[in-house]
């Protein structure tokens, strides 16, 4: 078991281009220079997350990959990122191979939770745990659902954005009935937004419709800042803190902080 002020979260789009991983490395590193201490999980066997906080692939000698397939507990899979209080489980392109490994393991499913709940791991309390998952609801995504308490959603404001959430949407309600009965959404986090688009704010108008109160009212704009800041091998608020998309982050993490105290408040 987890310890009660934990907070695991996956951050999940079957959807690839949705600013996924941008969203999971940003948000953990304003979490740490907030004060919380941080683990983010790399699930993605693109391992863009790793790359992001500058653990090339040549550096992973462990991965979630050893992990999940039983090589190795996670704690030695666990290193320190350059932002003080994150931490990285980085992630390698074995991955992709692991649905077929695990055919015949009837706990499957519940690897990463097992992993996460290991008292090695738990000892470094850490007040929030991230997982990226991949662009697909596949075993992995479904491990981190499995393991996660809430599911944060970053939603494109394109013209097909709803269309893509309720398949994952339906994921998460089947992960409710069968595995993990604790498993909500977070909230939805809408990205790219333009606000020199007309179809943006109609899309993110729609969307605040349709859901109400779990999307998030902080929005990530269209930023090139952002998009350049991976080819760094840099969060964002590291590359250019001061740029639009950085102080959408840091407003994003103030926001999430805030419905967990009310969460825990209740």
């Amino acid at each position: 078991m987890t310890r009660p002020s934990v907070r695991i979260l996956a951050v999940a789009n079957q959807k690839g281009g949705v600013g996924k991983t941008t969203t999971a490395i940003n948000v953990g590193t304003a979490l740490a220079q907030a004060g919380q201490k941080c683990l983010l999980v790399d699930l993605d066997p693109q391992g863009n997350a790793s790359t992001g906080l500058n653990v090339p692939a040549e550096e992973r000698d462990l991965t979630t990959y050893d992990a999940l397939s039983g090589s190795s507990d996670l704690a030695p899979v666990i290193l320190e990122s350059e932002i003080p209080g994150l931490s990285l489980a980085p992630a390698s392109v074995d991955l992709s191979g692991i649905d077929v490994e695990l055919v015949d393991d009837q706990h499957r499913a519940r690897r990463l939770a097992s992993l996460l709940g290991a008292p090695d791991v738990l000892a470094a309390e850490y007040d929030v745990i991230l997982i990226d998952c991949p662009p697909s609801l596949n075993l992995l995504t479904v491990n981190a659902m499995v393991a996660a308490h809430a599911v944060l959603v970053p939603l494109q404001c394109e013209f097909f954005a709803l269309e893509g959430l309720t398949q994952l949407l339906s994921t998460v309600r089947q992960i409710q009935q069968t595995l993990n009965p604790g498993l909500r959404i977070d909230g939805i986090v809408l990205t790219m937004f333009d606000r020199r688009n007309r179809l943006s704010a109609q899309v993110a108008e729609d969307v605040r419709q349709n859901l109400g109160d779990v999307v998030y009212n902080t929005m990530i704009p269209r930023n090139v800042r952002l998009s350049e800041a991976p080819s760094h091998a840099l969060p964002a608020l590291i590359y250019d803190p001061h740029c639009a998309g950085s102080r959408a982050y840091r407003e994003l993490a103030q926001e999430f902080m805030g419905r967990t105290r009310k969460a825990t408040a209740a």
